[in-house]
């Protein structure tokens, strides 16, 4: 049996680069594995090309070293502006590099499943509810106020952060619609 796979367009996550400060080429690269849709700002562009990364949408206000076959979009909000076109162009799924602030995605987060990754970090959005299976001593911490939380698995460390008891599932329960937690990477 073979273990090549045919990836249509949209089917990956699409990848959005916001800052690649302290971000490793390595974790890049494993974003970069299945040829997603990479969007640059106009900050990001010239990095990305010199890594030889092709870049398939500019989003920003200003124009770069153009590249072959570029869409480009002037915007002076570039994160919503790629939220935006992912989602009337019926993408299911982002990664964002670079640092933004988890508040400015609540508009987005029942349109588009969003993945932040920055330096250190994997941040994403989560219902009440989630499961997901961790080794021992794995670090969790839940951004902002989270009304009516319970855990299971976890036992907190300082303010929202928590770590994993031991190797097995951990739950996040609460009240409201979603909140975002974040990982080490």
């Amino acid at each position: 049996m073979s273990s090549h796979h045919i990836v249509r367009e949209k089917q990956e996550p699409a990848l959005l680069v916001l800052g690649l400060d302290g971000f490793s080429m390595e974790n890049l690269g494993q974003l970069l594995e299945w040829s997603p849709t990479v969007i640059a700002t106009a900050d990001t562009f010239d990095q990305l090309i010199s890594q030889e990364i092709k870049v398939d949408w500019l989003i920003g206000d200003a124009t770069a070293n153009m590249q072959d076959n570029i869409e480009t979009i002037v915007a002076s909000d570039p994160l919503s502006l790629a939220l935006n076109e992912l989602i009337s162009r019926e993408y299911g799924a982002v990664n964002i590099v670079g640092d933004v602030v988890v508040d400015e995605l609540k508009d987005f987060i029942s349109q588009i499943n969003i993945v932040i990754y920055s330096a250190n970090q994997k941040i994403y959005p989560v219902r009440s509810g989630f499961q997901k299976w961790l080794p021992a001593g794995e670090s969790i911490c839940i951004i902002g106020k989270a009304e009516g939380l319970s855990v299971r698995g976890l036992v907190p460390v300082h303010d929202g952060h928590y770590r994993t008891e031991a190797d097995g599932m951990v739950t996040i329960r609460f009240t409201g619609d979603y909140l975002f937690i974040s990982e080490l990477i």
